[in-house]
């Protein structure tokens, strides 16, 4: 999932990262400077990444349900394969790095339990052992090419380099007004790319507030620039898996998007303000039953 293609390699390296050095990052949207407007949070509410990103609803209706009034939804389908294939991504990718041998049946039994996947869902289980197969053939493919092109440096030494992916990474977002406990896809620490899996056949401009969110949170915690974000998306033609990498600059107007997203979202919680139902609602969304119920 987050290894480039030759083509976005080249992307990256002669117009990305050309375009950040020529127009940089104002020192004011960088995470370090979360203590000073505008970053510094007006309100402190401990928000997740997802309802500060998220533009599904309309009115932000669903932030109030989860925020305020504790509704967590019902998991549909499109929720349960979205939640197998993060989970399979990130399993799969940490337990080669350290040189695990998992099995898809026995992995799948445990995540239908952890992640509240219904039996019902077949599909889900089909689509996400495709995937599996993917990554698992990849990371073998990437390590294998790495270790022939190095013949005396270590395994370790070499998948290093091979993966050099910081999967499923806790961190924390309360310097910017988030929750404690957030959870970043993947950070590639060698070409400083923030990843984020997106299980959908829509593709929307508002995705990229995600990688820019947790670039924004690097930069607070460990105080080092992350300029570039991709939002990865995991399509599927029937059976048959489709991957699609959107690469850019997380730049100044991303930054300040975010930043009003994070703050109309965070005065809606602490004022407990329902914004109400909108016209129309996503016909995937959880709180469905809750709202129009």
């Amino acid at each position: 999932m987050f290894f480039l293609s030759e083509i976005e390699y080249k992307l990256l390296i002669n117009r990305i990262l050309p375009l950040a050095r020529k127009n940089p990052v104002d020192q004011s949207l960088r995470g370090w400077s979360w203590h000073a407007p505008p970053l510094k949070p007006d309100y402190d509410v401990g928000m997740p990444m997802f309802l500060v990103c998220s533009k599904y609803c309309p009115t932000a209706r669903d932030t109030y349900l989860y925020m305020v009034e504790k509704k967590r939804g019902t998991v549909n389908k499109k929720m349960a394969l979205g939640a197998a294939v993060h989970a399979a991504v990130r399993a799969l990718i940490k337990g080669f790095i350290k040189g695990e041998k998992l099995d898809f049946e026995s992995w799948y039994e445990e995540t239908l339990k952890a992640k509240g996947i219904k039996r019902r869902f077949e599909r889900v289980k089909n689509l996400t052992r495709v995937v599996w197969e993917y990554v698992e053939t990849m990371c073998k493919s990437r390590f294998m090419d790495a270790m022939s092109r190095q013949p005396y440096a270590s395994e370790d030494s070499v998948m290093a380099t091979a993966l050099p992916f910081l999967v499923d990474h806790r961190i924390s977002g309360e310097l910017l007004g988030l929750s404690g406990l957030l959870v970043v896809d993947c950070y590639d620490y060698l070409r400083n790319i923030v990843f984020d899996i997106k299980v959908s056949d829509e593709e929307y401009e508002w995705y990229r507030l995600f990688p820019t969110g947790y670039a924004l949170v690097f930069e607070s915690v460990y105080e080092i620039p992350v300029d570039v974000g991709c939002v990865v998306y995991v399509k599927f033609h029937g059976d048959r898996l489709v991957v699609k990498r959107d690469l850019f600059y997380i730049d100044d107007d991303l930054r300040s998007w975010w930043i009003e997203e994070r703050d109309e979202k965070a005065r809606l919680v602490a004022m407990k303000m329902d914004p109400g139902i909108p016209k129309e609602c996503f016909e995937d969304c959880m709180y469905l039953g809750v709202c129009r119920g």
